[in-house]
């Protein structure tokens, strides 16, 4: 088992900035990939942003330009910088890993809320 503790969400106005954190623990064994989604009320869950142990990042088209996804391999943990708001981030963020420990793996986070007010 993988556990996923997130952090930073909350309340901002539209053009602020905001830094969520996730850690991941327990049976880890080889992180492929670690990063973020976001689901919005009456919306399908989406892909924010994600990179591999080896540095290689992705981006949903939204919000290339404006958020930033970075890890720190040693401490299993990943980051979002999300900097000019918008009031359409408004969603509850969860993170993501997957990697192999006997096997693959795909867990989640419990997801934490972002609401950007304009």
């Amino acid at each position: 088992q993988v556990q996923l503790a997130e952090s930073g969400g909350g309340l901002v106005q539209a053009g602020g900035s905001l830094r969520l954190s996730c850690v991941a623990s327990g049976s880890i064994g080889s992180i492929i990939a670690m990063g973020w989604y976001r689901q919005a009320p009456g919306k399908q869950r989406e892909l924010v942003a994600d990179i591999t142990s080896g540095g290689t990042t992705n981006y949903a088209d939204s919000v290339k330009g404006r958020f930033t996804v970075s890890r720190d391999n040693a401490k299993n943990t990943v980051f979002l910088q999300m900097n000019s708001l918008k009031p359409e981030d408004t969603a509850v963020y969860y993170c993501n890993v997957r990697g192999r420990y006997w096997g693959p793996y795909d867990y989640w986070g419990q997801g934490t809320q972002v609401t950007v007010s304009s």
